[in-house]
């Protein structure tokens, strides 16, 4: 037997060598049951039956229990390794898997087999990839349009940093909705999502928007790494300044020692809070809680997205 079958493979090479940060308890708001439903168990089935990944196991989602017994779930592309090292994200970093061809085709039949009304798709971060994944987010698209007229698609994409066109190929295939999360305030970008930038995120989802100006756009962010209050209104100034449409704001969950550290666990009623300041900057939707996460409730929350627009435009025409 071969060193590299014998030791097992780091989820996270590159934070091995960091001190531990020790992982704070939970507040009773926070916590959730442990999945266990015969739903849940089926979605899981499913998905390993299809050679499929979802975020939803990769990023140790908390609502996993509630979604899959709801049969909803989030589908993560371009497999499952990461090629940036966010300190929030428990997703495996290192060197990417090939790209699965049947991919889109397996995401496909699994919204047929699950029945749903909308799907999210997301994906790991592909800098390997010439055109960072794009063709093949536009390409899932339309299997899943072929396969399923009905159903909504939602995709939460990377952010293209150096793909010139790639934006571009996705916007083509025309989602419902267009997802891309700035994750964080700009001050903490370098110890938080060190490979990405913060105005390179806002400018694609400025450019989704002068593309098609009918797609709704959307973003989150997390709390709990250290950000203001002000910082977290500029940053609801920023995304309204590029025409997105809704907020998603969340608690950031540590997964691992190795992880960054919650600073502070924000309560209920400030998220409250921010929602409501999110609805008075003109979003036109605002999802704010300790477990909401950029795809929680997105089937109902595109229902209620869409209600929104339409009375907006109502009243801009009364």
């Amino acid at each position: 037997m071969t060193e590299s079958a014998t030791v097992p493979r780091l989820r996270h090479p590159e934070k091995a060598h960091k001190p531990d940060n020790p992982v704070a308890r939970k507040p009773n708001w926070i916590r959730v049951r442990a999945p266990m439903s015969r739903e849940y168990q089926e979605t899981r089935a499913l998905m390993r039956q299809l050679g499929l990944v979802t975020v939803c196991e990769e990023a140790a989602c908390p609502n996993i229990g509630e979604c899959w017994k709801q049969k909803h779930a989030t589908v993560m592309i371009l497999g499952s390794v990461c090629t940036r090292a966010c300190s929030f994200c428990n997703v495996a970093t290192g060197r990417p898997d090939l790209l699965d061809p049947h991919e889109p085709a397996h995401v496909a039949e699994a919204v047929g087999k699950l029945g749903l009304h909308h799907i999210v798709v997301t994906s790991v971060d592909r800098d390997d990839l010439e055109d960072g994944g794009a063709a093949h987010f536009a390409e899932t698209i339309r299997r899943i349009r072929a396969a399923a007229p009905q159903t909504t698609i939602e995709v939460l994409t990377p952010d293209f940093l150096r793909k010139e066109g790639a934006l571009e190929i996705v916007v083509e295939a025309r989602p419902d909705v267009y997802n891309h999360n700035l994750e964080t305030v700009p001050r903490l970008y370098r110890e938080v999502r060190p490979g990405a930038r913060y105005f390179h995120s806002l400018r694609l989802l400025q450019r989704v928007k002068e593309l098609d100006p009918s797609r709704f756009t959307k973003s989150g962010i997390m709390v709990g790494l250290g950000e203001t209050k002000d910082e977290v209104a500029q940053v609801m100034d920023d995304l309204r300044s590029a025409d997105v449409d809704f907020i998603t704001i969340g608690q950031y969950l540590q997964p691992t020692p190795k992880h960054h550290a919650v600073e502070r666990f924000v309560t209920p009623a400030e998220f409250t809070g921010m929602r409501d300041m999110a609805l008075t900057k003109g979003f036109l939707l605002a999802a704010s809680s300790p477990l909401t996460r950029s795809s929680y409730h997105a089937g109902e929350d595109f229902e209620r997205l869409k209600a929104a627009r339409l009375a907006k435009l109502a009243a801009a025409h009364a």
